[in-house]
């Protein structure tokens, strides 16, 4: 009996350390629970991002979510500007109906100030923490040494940066105008693959020396969906290390929300 009661007191710090991780993209959120390393305990759970996606639909949707896991700890990745509990700017997720249409105004308005992470507490009553999605992201690759760049390849692109281990403030570059009157999402987002992927090879590698040369990088970290399909060799010609740690790196990253 005394073993079972040992056992017990083991399983329940065990679920009191994992963590629930949430990344948010323009097509799919991702969950799944995670170690208190960051190690993925289970297959990936996906669901369609809703469009339209207001404040409102989106918390609704995962706190739902929350409510059915048994972790008290919950990070989650927001994919656009987010700064101190609050979206600054919802990248995609003002456009009605995903990434292909327009910015609606309306939807852009109700999300600009929303304090997401305040949303999801009062909802669930769970310890919620939001950052970044390229934030999450840099937290589950970077090493710490140096200055390293993280870049988010995926439905559009993302950006943070890590100085010694240390993540720093940066603008979102996702909707900045980057060449031709487009965007980094346009021309280095998913649409700008599907559209012809030899350019978005030559977009990628443009994207990444101009931020390398920006931002005096050392280390430049791929990450999200479409880190898949390049390789290091790509840029070998850059002068900076390459790294793609791929689209599950965010949900490592949630560890360290909680636990350094």
């Amino acid at each position: 009996m005394r073993y079972y009661h040992l056992a017990m007191a083991i399983e329940r710090d065990s679920q009191s350390k994992q963590i629930l991780a949430i990344d948010i993209g323009a097509t799919n959120i991702k969950f799944c629970h995670v170690d208190a390393h960051g190690e993925l305990l289970e297959s990936i759970r996906r669901k369609p991002t809703p469009y339209p996606c207001s404040p409102e639909r989106l918390v609704e949707l995962l706190s739902e979510r929350i409510l059915q896991s048994d972790s008290t700890s919950i990070g989650v990745g927001f994919p656009g500007e987010f700064d101190d509990g609050h979206v600054i700017r919802p990248g995609n997720l003002s456009r009605p109906g995903g990434v292909t249409t327009d910015v609606d105004p309306e939807l852009e308005r109700q999300w600009r100030g929303f304090a997401l992470q305040d949303a999801l507490q009062r909802a669930t009553q769970r310890d919620v923490r939001v950052v970044n999605d390229a934030k999450l992201a840099a937290l589950g690759c970077c090493e710490g040494q140096g200055v390293e760049l993280v870049l988010t390849l995926g439905t559009g692109l993302g950006l943070a940066l890590c100085v010694d281990g240390e993540l720093q403030r940066v603008r979102d570059v996702g909707a900045a105008l980057f060449e031709n009157g487009m965007t980094y999402d346009q021309l280095v987002g998913e649409r700008g693959r599907a559209n012809d992927e030899r350019e978005w090879f030559r977009m990628v590698a443009r994207a990444i020396k101009n931020f390398c040369e920006e931002f005096h990088a050392e280390v430049v970290h791929l990450a999200g969906g479409n880190a898949r399909r390049v390789s290091p060799s790509h840029f070998a010609s850059l002068g900076c290390r390459v790294v793609i740690n791929g689209n599950q790196a965010p949900l490592h990253g949630a560890a360290r929300l909680f636990y350094s």
